[in-house]
């Protein structure tokens, strides 16, 4: 039986099968930096997995699985009222206080594409790549929200980005117009994101559990096989992230200097039961990928976990009613760990570009002030130190 499965390997080796045994031979050759690696998905007979999982030059395998977006909880207003000068989540993590913001380092967002024509993006420099099959663009508007708060201009008079001063993105469209995408396309957006100068990558997606069971029972497997199968491929598509990322860390000692940044999902429903509590849902979860948790803020001005946010995140930042920019034009404001995100990415291209400045720019630094220098100030009393993690990022302010 073929399976489909995403092969992380390093360059410095190769494993060939010989066209007339079936049998694979390994050349090893000499080791070499761990940057040097790359993605492949292959349709390899279930017998030789076990050959392949022995080679030397194979980092991680896991299965594909089904991804989808971290879908918005609520929906505000298509048009929004009162504008002020700065959406209420750029001025909460300081942005709108920093001399620094985001110019010279290059982002990038996987997501359901970008509304390019959008206001917020005039003098930005896009360059796209659908991994879809449904072309460029955004069908659905989730990607377009989420790049509007990394870094978009200003928008009917309101500041909405929190690094405004970068110049040039990388737009990866892993998930189609229903949000819908896979493990594979996600793995190899990130490698090209990398090879196109990508320092900071921002993903609001999750891995789809119950999707993946309900695919292998339509296939006619039963219930209780089906659940272990997907938690089985659940968790090696986990194990393959976090090589990924490890990867990618020791990548930024050499040349590349590049973090990745993922939404907590919104499983967790405080709103009912104080107790229904979800852990963050992958490949946010995987190690080498800072989480994070979305805030909401009150009346009062402090800050409390939202209602939806799962726990255990790295970080948190703002994530209800988040003004952004809305594809078609104009503005739109969502809520959800989706939103959350975006806002550590931007906060970690503003200390990229100081680190930058310093001759200091390396992956260990820049994930260390962006989770060292996050604050646990302002917080509701008898909030959960779990649920914010090392607390709401904080922009450098000198």
């Amino acid at each position: 039986m073929k399976t489909k499965l995403i092969v992380l390997r390093s360059k410095a080796h190769q494993a060939t099968k010989d066209p007339f045994s079936g049998s694979f031979s390994f050349s090893r050759g000499l080791d070499v930096a761990p940057s040097v690696f790359k993605v492949d998905t292959e349709e390899i007979d279930s017998r030789d997995i076990p050959l392949i999982s022995r080679d030397s030059s194979v980092l991680a395998l896991a299965p594909v699985m089904p991804i989808k977006m971290i879908a918005p909880l609520r929906l505000e207003l298509d048009t929004v009222p009162k504008l002020g000068i700065e959406a209420w989540g750029v001025r909460a993590v300081g942005a709108d206080k920093s001399p620094y913001t985001g110019n010279g380092i290059v982002v990038s967002v996987l997501d359901t594409g970008i509304d390019m024509n959008h206001a917020a993006f005039s003098d930005v420099q896009i360059i796209q790549k659908d991994f879809t099959g449904e072309g460029n663009g955004d069908q659905n508007g989730h990607g377009t929200h989420c790049a509007g708060t990394i870094f978009g201009r200003d928008v009917q008079g309101m500041r909405i980005g929190v690094a405004i001063g970068v110049k040039k993105t990388i737009i990866g469209k892993v998930l189609d117009k229903d949000g819908a995408g896979s493990t594979d396309q996600i793995m190899d957006a990130i490698v090209w994101a990398i090879d196109s100068g990508a320092n900071v990558i921002s993903m609001s997606l999750g891995m789809d559990f119950p999707g993946f069971v309900k695919y292998l029972v339509e296939k006619d497997y039963p219930l209780e096989l089906a659940t272990s199968i997907a938690l089985d491929a659940y968790r090696a598509n986990t194990q393959l992230f976090e090589r990924l990322a490890a990867l990618i860390r020791a990548n930024g000692n050499f040349s590349q200097t590049t973090i990745i940044v993922a939404a907590a999902g919104n499983e967790s429903r405080r709103n009912i039961n104080p107790d229904w509590e979800i852990s963050v849902s992958p490949p946010a979860v995987s190690e080498g990928i800072i989480s994070v948790a979305a805030l909401d803020e009150a009346e009062n001005g402090q800050l409390s976990i939202a209602s939806f946010s799962n726990t255990g995140a790295n970080v948190s930042a703002p994530g209800v009613s988040i003004i952004s920019a809305k594809s078609g034009g104009g503005l739109i404001a969502l809520s959800g760990t989706s939103m959350a995100a975006p806002h550590v990415a931007g906060i970690a291209a503003i200390w990229a570009e100081k680190l930058k400045k310093n001759g200091r720019l390396n992956s260990v630094e820049l994930s260390a002030r962006v989770i060292g220098t996050a604050r646990m100030t302002n917080f509701t009393p008898g909030y959960d130190p779990f649920d914010v993690g090392a607390g709401m990022v904080w922009a450098p302010q000198e």
